[in-house]
């Protein structure tokens, strides 16, 4: 079964929350909805910044737990690599 590692944020440079799914399409709307997780609701944190894909579901999960542990200046770099304006990647369930 497929994971995405993911990370979202209100704003750039803010609160990041991580998380694991299997239907990034299914949870991002969660997350939107303030049905995500108390903390993403509590903070607003539900801008889609950053996520990876994995072939195993097993493997995304274990990278969450890494990328928890990761000091966030890390989490920062690993986001601006890929998108330096911390854009909203979510572009809907179709997407």
């Amino acid at each position: 079964m497929t994971g995405y590692v993911y990370m979202t944020a209100s704003q750039k440079g803010d609160t990041i929350y991580i998380g694991v799914t299997n239907d990034l399409g299914r949870r991002m709307p969660e997350h939107k909805e303030g049905k995500g997780s108390r903390f993403t609701s509590r903070y607003g944190v539900q801008r889609l910044v950053w996520y990876e894909e994995h072939f195993d579901i097993t493997d995304a999960i274990q990278r969450e737990k890494s990328l928890k542990r990761w000091p966030r200046q890390w989490k920062v770099e690993l986001i601006e690599k890929a998108n330096p304006e911390w854009f909203e990647l979510f572009r809907g369930t179709g997407w």
